[in-house]
């Protein structure tokens, strides 16, 4: 088995869908969440708040540069996260297949180095 990241990327905008659409998103992830535990896939998701509350340590020579914000915008954000066990890449896909269904957005999925804790 092996672990990995669903990265939920989402638009980076201020207008929020209409909470009939949120609500029924937050129903269906619900559900994906539920059928991720009883496969044995479930490791942890949660949501992000947007970039704007985030801050950045960069290095600098022997100190760490503090600073607002993501170092680049762009149009979309890292909106949420899922972990999962998977034993590969294709079942990995699939449960990814059902988070883009369930969040109605894009999803990354990218394998973590070595191999998951049983």
């Amino acid at each position: 088995m092996k672990y990995y990241l669903l990265s939920v990327m989402q638009p980076v905008t201020d207008e929020l869908p209409a909470p009939e659409v949120l609500a029924e998103i937050g129903r269906d992830l619900d559900v994906f969440h539920q059928e991720l535990r009883q496969a044995g896939a479930w490791v942890f998701a949660g949501g992000l708040h947007g970039p704007e509350s985030s801050t950045v340590l960069r290095p600098r020579a022997d100190d760490v540069l503090i600073t607002d914000g993501p170092y680049a915008e762009g149009k979309e954000m890292l909106g949420g996260i899922c972990l999962i066990k998977a034993p590969d890449l294709d079942a990995a896909l699939a449960w990814g297949r059902k988070a883009a269904l369930a969040t109605t957005l894009p999803i990354e999925v990218r394998p973590f180095m070595g191999e998951a804790e049983d």
